[in-house]
């Protein structure tokens, strides 16, 4: 038996157990273990999944949030999908790409994430087109930040020499002139941009009307693309930065039990003071009203039960 095949066995034969304890009668025990597939350390999923594992712990049933560090969205959908995570934190595009495939079901949408295009202050580099042949980080291989800056390079016709790196490397790079623009997806202010806008100077590229790409890519994708501005202030910009802003849903299988569902949408909605880390001022959706607009993927049913329930 070759190692992949071993791997690929383990794998299932994980997955196999986790289903079956995640069904309608899952999670058995007063407290309830539940896996966030969260993101990046310096990232908002990270600060926002902590903060919901503290707010769990008081949840009816009892759940311990046990938070994951991953590159992001694409990661998060493999730990569903082998079983490694019962939550995770997923962009709206990246959970449209893999709906079908994963039977994913919405728990709630959380916050938006604002895709962030970053030059040095200093660059000749004023345009998205400007970054032709250049060198670029387009997020960590497992981030929505690679999912999306591929299909913007390829709406553009753009050739680029294109790394995956954690932000904290894409920062040092982009401060040591590795790089000439890094691509990061996430809350604004994110503190390690801001403490890198301290030390050297940066500026955000304009995403959201370069050559029209947020149309064409909502053309071909929907309304999980939306434009939205950074505030003039953000990195020092004298004036406000149109981008593109994706919806961050909460996402788990449709196999988790409704109980369980249930439990962390009350939370959601009833401790949402809580659960606001400091770069989500301003971008979080935690109400009732807002939790629901999932941008076409189906909420799992024990959640919609308690969308019910507290809507009236």
């Amino acid at each position: 038996m070759t190692d992949g095949v071993t791997r690929r066995g383990v794998l299932l034969g994980s997955l196999g157990l986790v289903l079956a304890g995640c069904g309608a009668g899952g999670y058995h025990g007063a407290e309830r273990a539940l896996r966030i597939a969260a993101g990046e350390r310096g990232g908002l999923y990270l600060d926002f999944a902590k903060l919901l594992s503290t707010q769990l712990e008081a949840a009816e049933p009892r759940l311990h949030g046990a938070v994951q560090q991953t590159e992001g969205s694409l990661d998060n959908l493999s730990r569903l999908g082998d079983g490694r995570a019962d939550l995770a934190l997923v962009l709206a595009d990246a959970a449209q790409a893999a709906g079908q495939d994963l039977d994913l079901r919405a728990v709630g949408r959380v916050y938006e994430n604002y895709l962030q295009l970053v030059v040095r202050a200093d660059s000749a580099v004023h345009s998205v087109r400007e970054l032709s042949g250049r060198v670029l980080s387009l997020g960590a291989p497992g981030s929505g930040a690679a999912l999306f800056g591929d299909r913007v390079l390829r709406r553009l016709g753009l050739s680029a020499t294109v790394r995956h790196l954690p932000l904290a490397e894409a920062v040092q790079a982009l401060e040591a002139g590795a790089i000439d623009a890094l691509l990061w997806s996430g809350g604004v202010p994110t503190p390690s941009l801001a403490e890198l806008d301290a030390r050297v100077g940066v500026r955000l590229l304009h995403l959201a009307d370069e050559g029209g790409v947020l149309n064409q890519l909502r053309s071909a994708h929907g309304s999980v693309y939306e434009q939205v501005t950074v505030p003039p202030g953000v990195y020092r910009a004298p004036s406000e930065v149109p981008t593109v802003g994706v919806a961050n849903l909460l996402v788990c299988r449709a196999s988790l039990s409704d109980d369980v569902a249930a439990a962390v949408v009350r939370v959601l909605a009833g401790r949402a003071a809580q659960l606001v880390p400091d770069q989500a001022l301003g971008t979080q959706f935690l109400d009732t009203r807002s939790l629901i607009g999932t941008t076409g993927l189906p909420l799992h049913p024990g959640a919609a039960k308690a969308y019910r329930e507290l809507h009236g």
